[in-house]
């Protein structure tokens, strides 16, 4: 598995095969150019996770792509692209996708609370290899590989963090959703998330426009 990192919450995931770029937002950078994608996955509707001025020439620079989201983003943008809520189950080849949870976390009593899929990939045998729980601190039922993991967000504290972290107990665990704070001030979050996770799970972090490599 091979994982880049485009900044805040937008991931390109390699895996059986097939690239697949999560969350293309306004905080990210560096995935315009990409091309020969597999899928692009959103899971939710706010523009931090879907930015409205350039999704479209992702799109017309991935024609083939499939294009997976969450049932109220899917319903906003029309066809082609397809609704994923929590249970559905699609395949890639031999990747298999499947959605989680299902509505967003709560950002304010008062404020509505809108979809939000998280997206498991792996195979039938071992479905959450890697999860992206978008605005989401979801548990999977199943053992999770990697855990992209929400680094800071208006609708989380960092003691939610560590214990969603906790929870799922991921073999690795790679934050994303961090662009919201700046830079120098990051140290601070994922010094927490490394030295208070469980002791079994790593946990590293992807510079932007950078990857590695998992096996």
């Amino acid at each position: 598995m091979r994982i880049a990192h485009f900044g805040h919450s937008c991931l390109l995931v390699e895996m059986r095969g097939k690239r697949v770029l999560f969350d293309p937002g306004t905080f990210s950078h560096g995935f315009e150019g990409l091309t020969g994608l597999d899928a692009i996955a959103v899971t939710h509707q706010h523009p931090d996770h879907i930015d409205p001025n350039r999704i479209e020439a992702l799109l017309a620079a991935n024609p083939d792509a499939a294009l997976f989201s969450d049932p109220q983003t899917a319903q906003q943008r029309g066809e082609p692209w397809q609704a994923v809520p929590a249970g559905a189950v699609v395949r890639l080849g031999d990747l298999q996708i499947t959605g989680g949870g299902g509505r967003h976390a709560v950002i304010h009593p008062e404020l509505p609370v809108i979809d939000n899929t998280v997206f498991q990939l792996g195979t039938p045998e071992d479905p959450a290899q890697l999860v992206h729980p978008g605005d989401s601190l979801w548990v999977p039922p199943v053992p999770v590989g990697v855990l992209a993991l929400p680094a800071a967000a208006p609708w989380m504290r960092i003691s939610e963090a560590v214990d969603y972290f906790r929870a799922v107990r991921p073999a690795t665990a790679i934050p994303i959703h961090f662009g919201i704070i700046r830079p120098e001030a990051q140290g601070i979050y994922f010094g927490r998330l490394a030295e208070m996770g469980p002791p079994a799970s790593e946990f590293r972090v992807i510079e932007a426009e950078d990857q590695i490599e998992l096996p």
